[in-house]
């Protein structure tokens, strides 16, 4: 029988075959692979049975754990899922084409800049005196869930200010701030963490919140370690150490600025 073959039928083997490795990365780094290989393994086990050698009892009830198999799969990812659509919607050339029919503009050069100088100050400042933080800086993924975990603060982004939060002594030094809309809304904020096997052993929890905060949202999130005074940012789940003030201004301005 002649089949017929065409370049739609190259894209669509193409697209399948991007789709199957897209999920494979995913489980792998979420270290859930060996379930997705299990349901790979039952998939080809029902397969077999219902339509190669066609065995009526068994291939019946595979057939009813097949009819619910959707259900249980998104009970199993849900996480998966969810961070597969926030990583489709929060893709950067996405970003721009919603901003492009929704007229959004770029942010203020000089707006940019009074929300980063405090900032990138204070971070040197507690560096220095190897005193830990952790500044969360929304963009367009709202974090009104986290800012409910701490003490409301609503004021506008000052460098004593910032300082005087992470000070040891501070009832609030543990937890995140959260910077919203040129605001420091919140502190002492709960955040969720990484349980990534990647990250590297000597980093702390700071930092695992921090890799938490930006694998669940498009947040930036800016660590100053306790124990090194080293200054790190977490964006897209992925970390920049061990910064330098220019650095970390340079980061800040690029991404706040999109």
């Amino acid at each position: 029988m002649f089949i017929e073959f065409g370049l739609i039928d190259i894209i669509d083997i193409f697209l399948v075959a991007l789709m199957l490795f897209y999920i494979y990365r995913l489980m792998r780094e979420s270290r859930s692979l060996n379930v997705f290989i299990g349901i790979m393994v039952f998939v080809v086990i029902w397969l077999f049975v219902s339509q190669i050698i066609r065995m009526r009892l068994l291939g019946s009830i595979l057939d009813k754990l097949v009819s619910v198999g959707v259900i249980a799969l998104i009970v199993l990812f849900q996480e998966e899922i969810r961070m597969f659509l926030y990583n489709l919607g929060a893709h950067r050339r996405m970003r721009s084409f919603m901003r492009f029919f929704s007229k959004e503009k770029g942010k203020d050069k000089k707006e940019v800049k009074e929300t980063i100088m405090p900032i990138v100050m204070s971070c040197m400042n507690l560096s220095k005196g190897k005193v830990g933080a952790l500044i969360v800086i929304e963009r367009t993924v709202p974090l009104d869930d986290i800012v409910r975990t701490g003490d409301t603060i609503d004021a506008a982004i000052n460098q004593r200010l910032i300082e005087n939060i992470f000070f040891k002594n501070s009832p609030l030094h543990d937890g995140a701030m959260i910077i919203s809309k040129q605001r420091i809304k919140a502190a002492g904020c709960i955040l969720p963490v990484s349980h990534d096997l990647d990250i590297p052993k000597e980093l702390g929890l700071r930092h695992r919140a921090a890799m938490g905060m930006s694998q669940e949202s498009d947040a930036l999130a800016v660590v100053v370690s306790e124990e090194t005074g080293g200054i790190s940012v977490a964006v897209r789940g992925e970390f920049r150490l061990r910064l330098s003030a220019e650095e970390l201004e340079a980061i800040l301005t690029k991404e706040l600025g999109d």
